[in-house]
C-alpha cells in the first residue's frame, strides 16, 4: 500500500469542518428509480471519489444513503426508498475538523454528509481529508489501517491540548465520582457485615483483585476492537472465553488468599467468604471488562476514554455487593 501521510497539521483540526468538505455531491430523491438515479448521476458528472449516494425527501433534507454497489447491483425499476439505508451517520455543520476525525474512527465509514440545523445536505467529506495517498480504498485490511492512523493522530492532538484533553476526560471520571459514593451507600447497608473482624482487613484486596482483572480485560477488548466491527454475534463468544477465565483466575485468587485469611484468622468460615467473594467478583469483573468497551464502541462513543471508568466503578459496586452478601450469609447466619 503506498505510504499514509496524513495531510491536517494541529491547527487545522481546530477549523470548521465546512471550510474542507467537497460540495460536488449528488441528490438523488427518494422516488427516483436506480435507471432514473443512474441516468441522474451521469448527467451530474460528480468530480472526485463515488462512495456513496445520498438520499433526500420531497423537502431536501438528508433521508438515506445508497452504496455504489448496491445501487449497480440493484434492479432498475426499484426505488431508492427501497434500497437505500436509512439510518445516515451525518456530521453537523458546526463540527470541527477533528470532531469529524472521531466520525471515522468510531464509525469507520469512507465518507460522511455534512447537514445544516434543518436537516439539509449541505456538503461532504471523505478520507482524501486525511490522507495524500491511498492505493485502493476498497480494500478492508487497508482501510483498518487508516483507521488506526487517523485514530493515532486524533489521540495525540488531544494530548498537546490540556483543555481538550480534559474536557474529553473529564467527563468520565465522573463514572468514577457516582461509582465511589454507591460504593459507600453499600458499605454503609452492609455496614454490619463490613465492620467484621473477618472482613475488614480483606476489603482492599478484593477491591484490588477485581479492579486488576477488569483493567485486564479492558485492555484485551479495546485491542480486539481494532478487527472486525463488534456485532452482538462476535460479542458472545467472547463473553464465554472471558467468563471461563474470570472463574480460572477468581478460584485460583480466591484459594490463595483464602488460605492466608485460615492461616491468619483460623476462620474457616471467613476463608470460604474470601474464596466465593473473590471467585464471584473476579467472573463479575471480567465480563465488565469486555463488555463495557463493546456496548461503548456500538453506542458510538470513544472506550479508550470512557471504558476504563465505567468499568472500574461498577466493579467496585459489583464487588462489594458479591463479598459483603456472601459474607453476612456465611458469618452472621
Amino acid at each position: 500500500m503506498a505510504e499514509l501521510n496524513l495531510a491536517l497539521s494541529a491547527d487545522q483540526l481546530q477549523e470548521p469542518v465546512t471550510r474542507h468538505m467537497r460540495t460536488d455531491f449528488v441528490q438523488l430523491g427518494a422516488h427516483l428509480t436506480v435507471q432514473e438515479a443512474l441516468e441522474e448521476i451521469q448527467r451530474s458528472q460528480p468530480q472526485g471519489r463515488i462512495i456513496y449516494f445520498y438520499v433526500v425527501d420531497d423537502q431536501s433534507r438528508l433521508c438515506g444513503v445508497v452504496p455504489t454497489r448496491r445501487l449497480l447491483l440493484s434492479p432498475r425499476t426499484q426505488r431508492l426508498s427501497e434500497i437505500m439505508v436509512d439510518r445516515v451517520v451525518a456530521i453537523p455543520h458546526t463540527a470541527t475538523v477533528l470532531e469529524a476525525c472521531e466520525f471515522f474512527l468510531l464509525n469507520q465509514l469512507l465518507a460522511f454528509p455534512i447537514v445544516d440545523d434543518t436537516g439539509k445536505m449541505i456538503g461532504l467529506v471523505d478520507v482524501d481529508l486525511y490522507t495524500r495517498e491511498l492505493s485502493d480504498l476498497e480494500r478492508r485490511e487497508e482501510n483498518q489501517d487508516l483507521f488506526q492512523l487517523i485514530g493515532v493522530h486524533w489521540t495525540e492532538t488531544q494530548q498537546r491540548s490540556g483543555w481538550l484533553a480534559f474536557t474529553h476526560r473529564f467527563p468520565w471520571l465522573l463514572a468514577n465520582i457516582a461509582g465511589g459514593l454507591l460504593a459507600a451507600v453499600i458499605s454503609d447497608w452492609y455496614q454490619q457485615v463490613a465492620t467484621l473482624i473477618l472482613v475488614v482487613p480483606f476489603i482492599p484486596v478484593v477491591l484490588a483483585l477485581a479492579e486488576s482483572v477488569t483493567i485486564q480485560s479492558v485492555s484485551l477488548a479495546i485491542q480486539t476492537l481494532h478487527g472486525p466491527k463488534p456485532r452482538w454475534s462476535i460479542l458472545m463468544p467472547k463473553l464465554r472465553r472471558e467468563a471461563i477465565t474470570g472463574s480460572l483466575l477468581g478460584l485460583a485468587c480466591g484459594s490463595l488468599v483464602g488460605m492466608v485469611a485460615l492461616v491468619w484468622k483460623g476462620s474457616w468460615w471467613g476463608s470460604w467468604s474470601l474464596l466465593g467473594g473473590i471467585g464471584g467478583s473476579i467472573l463479575a469483573a471480567a465480563l465488565i471488562g469486555v463488555l463495557i468497551p463493546y456496548l461503548l464502541h456500538l453506542l458510538k462513543r470513544d472506550p479508550q476514554l470512557a471504558a476504563g471508568p465505567i468499568a472500574l466503578a461498577l466493579t467496585d459496586m459489583a464487588t462489594l455487593l458479591i463479598y459483603f452478601t456472601l459474607a453476612g450469609w456465611l458469618l452472621l447466619s
